[in-house]
């Protein structure tokens, strides 16, 4: 059975006329955008779309042709996957492989539920740490835990950013590889 997973250039970065990023698209919905003279292509992705008349370079960034005004969040929003991602898929104790999320101080003794207080844990971790503080059992966070800031978290969250797009959102050398 062939793989139909999206891979990592199934989508397109989207510019304001100002080459500011705004979001991430279907190549589907980028090639329309191109199409209908709304966007430019500005760098191309692997392979080419085929109609009865035309061919057309896969997009990978497109910019539009005219300036849109869009409001930004202020900030990111929490998610399992997000948290997975900002931590790198490890654990925050230990550095094996995450599988679980963890509040450092516990909700039961009044933690939050935020950026600052959540961090992947693998299920051992998690599950000896219990309800106590990583003070108490002497471990302590490779990393402290804080919300993810820049460009490419507002526009991509937690997806991988497709190398080709590291121009546009100010990506450092190690996550564009």
């Amino acid at each position: 059975m062939p793989d139909i997973r999206p891979t990592v250039g199934s989508g397109a970065l989207v510019l304001n006329a100002t080459y500011e990023p705004l979001c991430v698209v279907s190549v589907r919905r980028a090639a329309i955008l191109v199409l209908s003279a709304k966007a430019i292509c500005v760098a191309d992705g692997d392979g080419v779309l085929h109609s009865a008349r035309d061919a057309l370079p896969v997009p990978s960034v497109v910019r539009l042709t005219r300036f849109v005004r869009v409001p930004y969040r202020t900030h990111v929003g929490l998610s399992r996957r997000a948290i997975f991602a900002r931590d790198g898929w490890r654990c925050a104790y230990c550095r094996g492989p995450a599988e679980t999320i963890d509040h450092v101080f516990p909700r039961s003794r009044g933690g939050r539920h935020a950026w600052e207080n959540v961090v992947a844990a693998c299920a051992r971790c998690n599950h000896t740490k219990g309800d106590k503080t990583p003070a108490e059992l002497g471990w302590r966070l490779h990393s402290l835990p804080a919300a993810p800031k820049g460009t490419a978290w507002r526009v991509l969250g937690h997806r991988a950013p497709d190398p080709r797009w590291a121009d546009w959102l100010d990506l450092r050398e190690s996550e564009a590889a």
